[in-house]
C-alpha cells in the first residue's frame, strides 16, 4: 500500500511543478534570463491605437515594469510624492486590479526627477512576490497578496534614489543597495525575508543603480553587477566578490547582458562599451576583457540588447549604434525619434525600443540598419520609462499614469 500511496504523491507533486513551470511568465526585471529577450514566435511587431486591448489607469506615479507569473502582473507606485509606497496586482487579461497593499509610508527620501519612489520592478516565482523601495524597505507577499514579511534597509542617502529590482536565486532574494553612503549587496530568505549574507560595494564598484544578472560559468552560478568604476561577480549564495574588471567611466546604471561566453557592459557616462569574460579571479582587467570600443558623446541610459551577434546601444538621446558583439567593432549608427530611458526588448529577432513618449521602434539588426515600424500609443500627456513586457502573444507597457495591454483582439 505504502508504494501506491508514495507513486501517487510523487505523480501529484510531478503534476504540480510542471502545471506552476508552465505558466506564462516573465518574472523580473528585462524577463526571465535578465537580458530583455522572449523566446516567443508570437510577439506583435505593429501596432497603433486600435490594438489596445485594455488599458488601466493607475494611482500615483511609479516607473517600475509590469513582472508576470500566470494571469497575474506585479508593480508598484508611490502616492504623495514618495510618502506611501504601494504593490499591487493586476489581472494580466482583463487589465482588473486584483490587490493592492501599502507596503510603506513615512518622510520620503530625496529622489531625481526622473526616477521618483517607484522604480524597481517586483520579482516572482510564481509563489511569493518581492518589491523593493529603497528607504521604503524590501518586501515580501505571496502572489495573492499575503504580506509575508518587510526589512527596513536604510535611509539610502544621494539625490537619485533608487532603481535596482531584486533576483531570486534558489530560496533565496539578493537586493543590490547602492547610494551615496555605506552600500551594500544582501540576501535574504524569501519565505521569511531573514538574514543571509551582506557584502559591502566598496568606492570602485558603487555609485550605480543595476540589476544584477546571473551567467552560468563552468560549475558555479555568477552573480553579476554593473557599478560606477567597475563590474564584479559575487557567489550568490555566499556573497563573497569572485572578481572584478574596471569600467572606463561612471555610473553604472545600465543592466549588463550575456551573450556567447561574454558579458557586454555599459556605463551610464559615455566611455568604452566593453566585454569581459566570466569565470576569473580577483581583479581580471587585463587578462579576461576580451574587447573594448570607445563611445562618444551622450548619455547611456537604457540597458543594451543583443539580437544574434549584433548589439545594440541607445543613449538617452535616440542615437542607436549596432555593434558587431564578437569584437566590439561599429557596423552603424541611426537616430531614433524621441528621448529614450526605457530599456529595450528583442523577440522574433527584432529589437523594440520604446521613446518616453510610448512610440516603439522596431528594428530588424543586421550589417545594415532595417527599421521595421514606430508602433504608437497615441498617449497624451504621458511618461513610459518603463520597459516593454513581452508575453503570451501580447505587449505590456506603463506610463507614469497608465498600464497599457497591445495585441490582436
Amino acid at each position: 500500500m505504502l508504494p501506491r500511496v508514495l507513486a501517487v504523491l510523487s505523480f501529484v507533486l510531478f503534476v504540480t511543478s510542471n502545471a506552476v513551470s508552465a505558466e506564462p511568465t516573465w518574472p523580473r526585471w528585462r524577463g526571465p534570463e535578465g537580458t530583455g529577450h522572449s523566446t516567443e514566435k508570437d510577439i506583435p511587431a505593429k501596432w497603433d491605437t486600435k490594438s489596445i486591448l485594455w488599458k488601466t489607469p493607475l494611482k500615483g506615479s511609479g516607473q517600475s515594469t509590469p513582472t508576470i507569473w500566470g494571469d497575474k502582473m506585479f508593480l508598484t507606485t508611490a502616492l504623495e510624492n514618495g510618502k506611501s509606497r504601494v504593490v499591487f496586482c493586476v489581472d494580466r487579461k482583463k487589465g482588473d486590479i486584483v490587490w493592492e497593499k501599502v507596503a510603506w509610508t513615512g518622510e520620503p527620501e530625496v529622489s531625481h526627477v526622473q526616477n521618483g519612489w517607484a522604480s524597481a520592478s517586483c520579482v516572482t516565482d510564481g509563489e511569493i512576490v518581492v518589491a523593493f523601495f529603497g528607504k521604503g524597505g524590501l518586501h515580501g507577499y505571496t502572489v495573492d497578496g499575503k504580506h509575508l514579511w518587510s526589512r527596513d534597509l536604510g535611509k539610502f542617502p544621494g539625490p537619485f534614489g533608487t532603481a535596482a529590482s531584486p533576483v531570486l536565486h534558489d530560496d533565496l532574494v539578493i537586493q543590490n543597495c547602492e547610494h551615496e553612503g555605506d552600500s551594500f549587496i544582501r540576501a535574504f530568505y524569501k519565505k521569511d525575508g531573514k538574514d543571509v549574507w551582506q557584502t559591502p560595494r566598496l568606492k570602485t564598484e558603487k555609485g550605480g543603480w543595476s540589476t544584477p544578472i546571473f551567467v552560468k560559468s563552468g560549475a558555479r552560478t555568477e552573480l553579476v553587477l554593473n557599478g560606477e568604476k567597475a563590474i564584479c561577480a559575487y557567489d550568490p549564495l555566499k556573497g563573497n566578490q569572485l572578481w572584478s574588471c574596471k569600467a572606463f567611466a561612471g555610473r553604472g546604471d545600465p543592466t549588463a547582458t550575456f551573450h556567447n561566453g561574454l558579458i557586454i557592459v555599459v556605463n551610464g557616462l559615455a566611455g568604452d562599451i566593453y566585454a569581459v569574460k566570466p569565470g576569473g579571479n580577483g581583479d581580471v582587467t587585463k587578462t579576461h576583457m576580451a574587447w573594448h570600443t570607445p563611445r562618444k558623446g551622450g548619455r547611456d541610459q537604457p540597458s543594451p540588447i543583443l539580437v544574434g551577434n549584433f548589439l545594440l546601444v541607445a543613449n538617452m538621446g535616440g542615437m542607436l549604434t549596432c555593434y558587431d558583439a564578437t569584437k566590439g567593432s561599429v557596423l552603424w549608427e541611426e537616430r531614433m525619434k524621441g528621448g529614450f530611458s526605457s530599456s529595450p526588448i528583442a523577440a522574433n529577432g527584432l529589437a523594440y525600443f520604446q521613446n518616453d513618449a510610448g512610440d516603439t521602434t522596431v528594428i530588424e539588426p543586421g550589417d545594415k540598419p532595417n527599421f521595421v515600424h514606430v508602433n504608437t500609443l497615441g498617449a497624451s500627456g504621458e511618461v513610459f520609462r518603463a520597459s516593454l513586457t513581452p508575453l503570451d502573444g501580447h505587449v505590456y507597457t506603463r506610463s507614469d499614469k497608465v498600464l497599457y495591454c497591445i495585441g490582436k483582439k
